[in-house]
Parts: C-alpha cells; structure tokens; sequence
C-alpha cells in the first residue's frame, strides 16, 4: 500500500473505468466530494464514507483507514481478541442496509469521540427496548 488516499481511490476508480459521476450514482456520494478526496483537499473523510468506498471499489477497508490518517491504536496492536472483535463488528455491518450500515458507524463514531461515557455495563441480550427498571 502506497500513495496517499485520493490516489488510492482514483486509482481504483480509473481501473474500473468509471466517472466520478457514476461512483455518485453507486455510492450516493456527491461527485464533487469524490473529486475533493481524490485530489487530496480532504485528507480524512469520515468512517462511514471509507466504508462505502471499500465496498464499491472493493478494497481493504482497514488500508483505506490507514491511509486517511486513522490508524490502529496502539492497545489493538497488542490485544488480537480485540482486532478480531473490531473484525465482527465489520463483519455484521455487512449484513446491514446502507442506512443502518450509516447509522451503526454515526454511532460508533459519536461513542468513540465521546469516550464511552455512560456505556461501561456490557449490554446482554436482554438490553433491547428494554426500559430501566423493567427487570420484573
């Protein structure tokens, strides 16, 4: 894996011969933000747009995560049960629409960025539309 990002992503699209207004068409992405991506003016897009594109393009999505500046924290580096974890996880969205695909990985981005607060107790397979204090 070499090159930046954009070029990476062009790269892909140009081997497929498609325009970036047909990656717009598949992707629901506007052109235009393809096009600033591509030509580096966006350096970092978010997790879910990474998503898509590995998808469409069918590349590695931890590559591309690498290359828009979003690497593996040091702590996954050293636990593998929890890269395998994160694997799953990717693995489940597969299984989503591309809106509830959007919406897991808009969550998962608020909780990262808010450092879990309020989410230390491990949800079971109980904790769904269950109200606090619903127990009896």
């Amino acid at each position: 894996m070499s090159g930046t990002l954009g070029e990476r992503l062009r790269a892909a699209r140009v081997e497929r011969g498609w325009t970036l207004r047909e990656v717009e068409a598949r992707s629901g992405v506007r052109n235009a933000h393809l096009s600033q991506i591509e030509s580096g003016a966006i350096e970092r897009p978010d997790t879910g747009l990474l998503w898509t594109l590995a998808g469409i393009y069918e590349l590695d999505f931890a590559d591309l995560m690498t290359l828009a500046g979003r690497t593996v924290s040091a702590s996954n580096q050293q636990a593998p049960h929890r890269r395998s974890l994160a694997g799953a996880a990717l693995r489940a969205l597969d299984d989503l629409t591309p809106a509830q695909q959007e919406e897991a990985l808009a969550f998962m981005d608020a909780l990262r960025r808010s450092g879990g607060a309020g989410r230390s107790r491990k949800l079971g397979s109980d904790h769904r539309n269950k109200p606090k204090g619903a127990d009896t």
